[in-house]
């Protein structure tokens, strides 16, 4: 039976061997993305969000193809991506499209904004001039009059012009999935908040979906119907938005939560949430990978890696204080 799921992840696995010496023999392998499973819904939104090295960007990038991955299937509109011959790939990417971290260092220099926008119908097979009239219609769906934008080049726009510009970029083949790997991070606070806005409005008037990926809470809380929740490389907690900030379940997941900053002086943290160094991912710790940084720890967390289970609807935990949970 065909899933309902626009887009979806089993197993999903990317490991990274580190070699050393003059023969470079791998001394060891970073767990980037290790047995990695969801499903995105048609026209939700899905935050990814976890601490920096936790492994959000690759994940991005292994979904997409643009790395291979070692295990596992991604599978969108029921049709497996790693099985795809790169002529019906790059079909599918007029479906799915990335937008990168760093709206300058993604775009290039010596194009004016309407080529740069232009340049991926052309790849497609779009007659020029028709590329281009694409390109202005689209600056101006993501509010930059065409007639000032248009031919500017990047390093003539602020760091916000230039993000709509990256939208406006994988917007323009009319995708039906957009990734966006940390879109608002290198923003400052107010043009962060314009660009979710923007991204809001886009989503309803072209019916996307999306796959947010931020370290930022306050914009995963913002801007997703539900999160995931990743720690060196494994899901810990997944579910709904609204409930993970509400009643969060998994150690971390509460650590996040309370470390983030509060305007209330009278809510300012006595000591840290989370105590202790983050583990070396390329040893992790065995059994549960958050245990040495746990309150909660127990002597079958050092034993056993737990598995996501479902513990309420739509809200799944990886930690055994929730073992044998209905």
């Amino acid at each position: 039976m065909a899933s309902t799921a626009l887009l979806h992840v089993d197993g999903l696995t990317k490991h990274f061997p580190i070699r050393r010496g003059l023969l470079q023999r791998t001394a060891a392998t970073l767990k980037a993305v290790d047995a990695v499973s969801f499903a995105v819904e048609p026209g939700e939104t899905l935050g990814v969000v976890g601490e920096s090295g936790c492994g959000k960007s690759t994940l991005a990038r292994v979904i997409l193809r643009l790395i291979d991955a070692d295990a596992g299937h991604v599978r969108f509109r029921d049709e497996d991506l790693f099985a795809a011959s790169e002529a019906r790939l790059k079909q599918l990417r007029r479906d799915l499209q990335l937008v990168f971290q760093d709206p300058y260092a993604s775009l290039n220099p010596r194009m004016t904004m309407r080529d740069a926008i232009a340049f991926n119908l052309l790849i497609h097979g779009t007659e020029r001039d028709e590329a281009r009239r694409r390109a202005d219609d689209m600056l101006g769906d993501v509010g930059l009059d065409p007639r000032l934008f248009g031919a500017r080049y990047p390093h003539e726009l602020s760091g916000g012009q230039r993000q709509r510009v990256n939208i406006a970029r994988a917007l323009v083949l009319g995708p039906r999935l957009l990734i966006l790997d940390e879109p608002v991070s290198a923003l400052d606070k107010s043009v962060q908040a314009q660009v979710l806005n923007l991204l809001q409005q886009l989503k309803a008037a072209r019916s996307l979906t999306y796959l947010l990926i931020s370290h930022d809470l306050n914009v995963i809380e913002y801007a997703s119907d539900r999160v995931l929740v990743m720690y060196l490389g494994q899901i810990v907690e997944m579910g709904p938005a609204t409930e993970l900030a509400e009643a969060p379940r998994h150690p971390y997941t509460q650590a996040l939560f309370a470390s983030a900053p509060s305007l209330d002086p009278a809510q300012r943290l006595a000591r840290p949430p989370i105590t202790g160094d983050p583990p070396n991912p390329l040893s992790p710790p065995s059994g549960c990978r958050f245990r040495t940084r746990c309150p909660f720890v127990m002597p079958t967390c050092a034993e056993t890696a737990p598995s996501l289970r479902e513990i309420a609807p739509r809200h799944s935990v990886a930690c055994h204080l929730y073992t044998g949970a209905e």
